[in-house]
């Protein structure tokens, strides 16, 4: 039996081993383009080379301007869905909205303008207008915050953007609202989460808060909104 034909296969054993350990326990290598292959150069039994290529700037530059481009134009589709309301225009409701749209609400059931105003449910003898102070977009979400003086209360909208329809809505009426980001490297910008286990376990950073409530002088509730 050929001793070096045994060893060379026992070598080849091994490094397979190593590479499954390694991809295993070191799951962000698989990120960073790892490619493996043998280097002809050195003796067959350390032939085993791991090349990890890592991002260029140029590729971190690429994908910062297309997260970029995406929330610049969630917020022009949003933008245009309240001045679609403003102005009463159905048809554009309906265009930028999905048919299946999911809908979660915080607050005074009496408070559920929003929800009437699609439904066409809504009295016009007293129409609650939605006037945006401030909009912010996080990936595919998108946070609105404003304020309807005569009733006194604050409202915080956050949508969820999917390839230019939205699919998603969380109103807060008269709510602190904290927005969180996960700090895992495999986050995915689905949509939010208020899982509060999920905030506890992972590491999140603090990204957005509402200030409409806190100028308001009026004790409410505050919720954590966490994206993934």
């Amino acid at each position: 039996m050929d001793q070096g034909s045994d060893a060379d296969e026992a070598a080849l054993v091994f490094t397979s081993f190593f590479l499954f350990w390694v991809l295993t326990h070191y799951p962000h290598l698989s990120h960073s383009q790892c490619i493996y292959r043998e280097d002809e150069t050195q003796p067959k039994l350390s032939s085993a080379i791991l090349h990890c290529h890592k991002p260029t700037p140029a590729g971190v530059s690429e994908l910062a301007h297309t997260e970029a481009a995406l929330e610049e134009s969630s917020k022009r589709v949003v933008g245009a869905l309240y001045e679609a309301l403003s102005t009463r225009d159905v048809e554009t409701v309906h265009q930028l909205l999905a048919p299946d749209l999911e809908w979660w609400f915080h607050g005074p059931p009496n408070h559920q303008h929003l929800m009437r105003l699609l439904t066409g449910s809504s009295s016009s003898d007293d129409p609650f207008h939605f006037d945006p102070v401030s909009i912010v977009a996080f990936g595919s979400t998108v946070l609105v915050e404003g304020y309807e003086e005569r009733r006194s209360v604050a409202w915080v909208h956050a949508w969820v953007v999917t390839d230019g329809i939205i699919t998603q809505v969380r109103e807060y009426f008269n709510t602190s609202v904290t927005v969180t980001r996960l700090s895992n490297t495999d986050k995915a910008a689905e949509g939010p989460s208020t899982s509060t286990t999920a905030a506890r376990s992972v590491p999140c950073t603090c990204v957005w808060q509402s200030k409409v409530c806190e100028s308001m002088g009026k004790s409410v509730p505050g919720l954590l909104l966490a994206l993934q």
